[in-house]
């Protein structure tokens, strides 16, 4: 976000706990960066917002996650210029005084789903209030064959062993577990199958403690938390993402804008990101064996698979890269920017 409103000639500054991962890399690819105390860091945050908008320099102010909301709505950001907040996730608004209050001083609130979107309809925000705005990926080059067998290499994977993968936290509503049986069962049909789980989190004791108890444990590589992810997605022959609980659902994106098939759950949003049969695959949530028939079914038949990969392809591009999710944000900015007048703070 921030480089695709700096390339398009407008200024975007980033505020950051000291230490954050976000920050490093923001200033590292050029972006200003404003860093604050991580302690107590909704109060610091606070503070350097409300310095900044003093400046008079800034036409609005976007909040991208809880701690940012609340800090921008301590610093009455939302008493001199629009305060913008993004929504990412499908739990419902809490009813207390102080979160209804920080919603209430938006100007916009911008979930990432019509799915999210829906949630907070049900939160009570009023539909007008609201603007999807999907979150959007770079589009990669496509990877080359000698790409793609460096990255196979890179995990130890054979040209002729079908793998498959998934990339997110290790939780229990991630469905990680889910897909190491998917894979024992698959490997009676293809043995040399191998699964690929890219993450780190407090699951992965209990993981592998059921890959080994499945025999599969050489099946499954466990690359933990993972910086440079074309190896990853390179790699890969399907995409498996069984997820219960996305706002959207950013790896099943760049998973499709590599080409690789996927397969979803159709609960969340993930429906607005497949079309299925098409640029991808949704099954009932939670069902195995309907997950271990569409997994099959890529496997059995590639040159369908490539279909697949390529359609799903073209749905990012389309829909969730990340030009068309600046373009929709900056069209926000300026009807926000150009409805903003003065008002009592909620």
């Amino acid at each position: 976000m921030l480089e695709g409103l700096n390339a398009r000639d407008h200024v975007a500054e980033l505020v950051s706990p000291e230490g954050s991962a976000l920050g490093e890399r923001a200033e590292a690819r050029g972006a200003t960066v404003h860093h604050v105390s991580s302690h107590l860091y909704r109060i610091s945050a606070a503070g350097k917002i409300s310095e900044l908008v003093k400046t008079n320099q800034f036409d609005l102010v976007h909040a991208n996650e809880a701690h940012a909301v609340t800090a921008a709505w301590l610093a009455r950001a939302h008493r001199r210029i629009p305060l913008v907040i993004s929504r990412r996730v499908g739990y419902p608004l809490g009813k207390n005084w102080i979160t209804r209050s920080r919603y209430a001083a938006a100007t916009r609130i911008l979930p990432i789903s019509n799915w999210v979107a829906e949630r907070l309809t049900s939160s009570g925000i009023p539909s007008e209030k609201m603007t999807v705005v999907y979150e959007g990926v770079e589009i990669p080059r496509l990877p080359p064959p000698d790409v793609r067998r460096e990255a196979r290499a890179f995990w130890g994977v054979s040209d002729d062993s079908p793998l498959l993968g998934c990339v997110g936290v290790l939780l229990p509503d991630k469905g990680q577990d889910l897909l190491i049986r998917v894979l024992a069962d698959l490997r009676s049909e293809f043995p040399k199958a191998r699964l690929l789980l890219a993450g780190d989190g407090p699951d992965r004791p209990r993981l592998e403690q059921l890959a080994a108890k499945l025999g599969v444990s050489d099946a499954i590589i466990f690359a933990g938390f993972v910086k440079a992810m074309e190896p990853v997605y390179a790699a890969l022959d399907g995409f498996l993402f069984a997820s219960r609980f996305e706002g959207l659902g950013t790896s099943l994106l760049a998973a499709m804008s590599y080409a690789v098939p996927s397969i979803a759950f159709s609960c969340c949003a993930f429906g607005e990101i497949i079309e299925d049969h098409t640029s991808g695959m949704l099954i009932d949530t939670g069902d195995e064996p309907a997950l271990r028939n569409a997994a099959a079914s890529l496997l059995r038949d590639p040159l369908r698979a490539r279909q697949i990969g390529q359609a799903a392809r073209t749905r990012i591009e389309e829909k969730f890269s990340a030009r068309k999710m600046v373009d929709e944000m900056i069209r926000v900015y300026k009807s926000c920017a150009a409805e903003h007048l003065p008002r009592r703070e909620p």
